[in-house]
């Protein structure tokens, strides 16, 4: 006898379906949304970094604007925080379209839920109907019971318990789903609201920008109604910087020459102890063959050691060393690491302040007031607050410390073939020939007549001026 079931509801299978669609529909979104999570770190981040910029160049510039009178230096500092506050406002644009991805996503993904929650409820209404009718045409317990065999029983009460398993499964199902329906509705309501922020911070920042643009032509007015004045502190600063460049070159033509000098002692001992090692072993070669031809005048048997020393082959001429490219210029061991180790730091030098921001940046370039007129800087000037001290950026050795009209006291470090120049010091606190650390402190930043407390810093290899700003950790 065949066995015939009451006939299975069609949502039993959709509830197997849905389960599979379900994930699929879950998994495609996964690494769209991983890489938005990753946006939003990295804007995150950005946000946080120039946020800390826009604060240090308030700091200082509220330094410098306490004095009565307008400066470049004042100029430099509006210059920069405007470029900060541009900066801010394009962030926070970013934030604002991203922001806007994130709610589609979220939106997409609450219509799908819902999509899925009604098929879902579908479904379970389907299944309770057909249970409601199965019931009224045949008793569950006469249906099992009624079977012809024990085989029958035993599939008959599986059908049953599955039947049960997929009206529970289902109600887990619709739970889920509504949980996660109602999360993504929350988190909409939270990026509507960051949204809202974010247009709120954007319209305060346009209007500090605004600001900023009114006093920056102010000052630009005033100090173009000096520029007489203007041309006698160029001229000034271009006679402190050439000083700077021909004390830094005689200080490398000095240092080159004094390793040149040094080679060449080297050099010298070396052929020295080379000369007296050859004139050692001829000796020791003639005094074998002395007592050799004197034993055999006597009819003695010559000692084996003076026989081996006679008959040794004579040393080969050593083959010329392949010439050290490193060594081409003098170094030792010690400077040539130190240089190579330099090298490799390159966009990871700590900033030889720990806060302030670059104010003037290498190069050429046209004068802030003047027209016509260009200006060029051998390395970068840092605006930092009053009083800060002023550190080594990598180890090396201190080859001049003195003090010039325009840089105040000056400080060069030697870190291989590279120098780092540090001027415009108010005190130094290291000594000629002393050897200093990474990050030691060597002095402080001096504050000129206009309250600018601004450092200039520089890196030379060799003859060749480097633009620091390529060197330094990005800020």
């Amino acid at each position: 006898m065949q066995l015939k079931f009451p006939h299975a509801p069609h949502v039993v299978r959709w509830s197997v379906i849905g389960l599979v669609v379900f994930g699929w529909v879950w998994s495609m979104p996964a690494a769209q949304a991983q890489q938005t999570m990753r946006d939003r770190q990295v804007l995150e981040k950005e946000k946080k970094q120039n946020l800390e910029k826009m604060n240090q160049i308030r700091t200082i510039l509220k330094q410098t604007a306490s004095e009565k009178q307008a400066g470049l230096g004042q100029l430099k500092a509006l210059d920069q925080q405007i470029q900060t506050q541009s900066q801010q406002i394009g962030l926070l644009n970013k934030d604002l379209q991203l922001t806007e991805s994130e709610i589609a996503e979220l939106r997409r993904a609450s219509t799908t839920l819902s999509r899925d929650l009604d098929k879902l409820r579908d479904e379970y209404g389907s299944m309770i109907y057909a249970a409601d009718k199965r019931r009224q045409q045949v008793n569950p317990l006469g249906f099992l019971f009624a079977a012809d065999n024990f085989n029958q029983l035993v599939a008959r009460y599986r059908y049953l318990r599955q039947y049960s398993d997929a009206r529970q499964s289902q109600v887990r199902q619709m739970s889920n789903v509504r949980t996660m329906l109602d999360g993504k509705q929350r988190a909409t309501q939270r990026k509507r609201q960051e949204q809202k922020n974010t247009i709120g911070a954007k319209v305060q920042e346009t209007k500090s920008l605004e600001t900023l643009k009114v006093v920056k032509n102010q000052v630009v007015k005033e100090l173009g109604q000096k520029e007489a004045e203007l041309r006698t502190e160029l001229a000034e600063s271009r006679r402190a910087v050439g000083q700077l460049e021909a004390l830094i070159k005689r200080l490398i033509v000095r240092e080159a020459r004094e390793r040149a000098e040094r080679e060449a002692r080297e050099r010298a001992e070396r052929d020295r102890i080379a000369r007296l090692e050859a004139a050692r072993k001829a000796a020791e070669r003639k005094r074998a063959e002395d007592a050799i031809a004197a034993a055999e005048k006597a009819g003695e048997k010559p000692a084996p050691a003076d026989v081996a020393k006679v008959e040794r082959p004579a040393e080969p001429e050593p083959a010329p060393k392949k010439p050290d490219e490193r060594r081409n210029n003098n170094l030792n061991d010690e400077e040539t690491a130190l240089a190579s180790s330099f090298t490799s730091s390159r966009a990871h030098l700590p900033w030889p302040v720990t806060k302030g921001f670059i104010s003037d940046r290498f190069g050429r370039k046209p004068h802030p007031v003047l027209k016509g007129i260009y200006v060029e800087n051998q390395g970068v000037d840092i605006q930092t607050n009053a009083g800060e001290g002023v550190r080594s950026v990598y180890d090396g050795i201190v080859q001049d410390v003195t003090s010039m009209p325009g840089m105040n006291n000056v400080v060069a470090i030697q870190h291989g073939d590279y120098f780092t120049v540090y001027a415009k010091l108010r005190s130094v606190s290291v000594r000629v020939g002393q050897r200093v650390k990474a990050r030691e402190s060597i002095g402080t930043v001096a504050t000129d007549k206009n309250g600018v407390s601004e450092i200039q810093f520089q890196i030379w290899k060799e003859f060749t001026k480097l633009n620091p700003e390529s060197w330094l950790t990005p800020r």
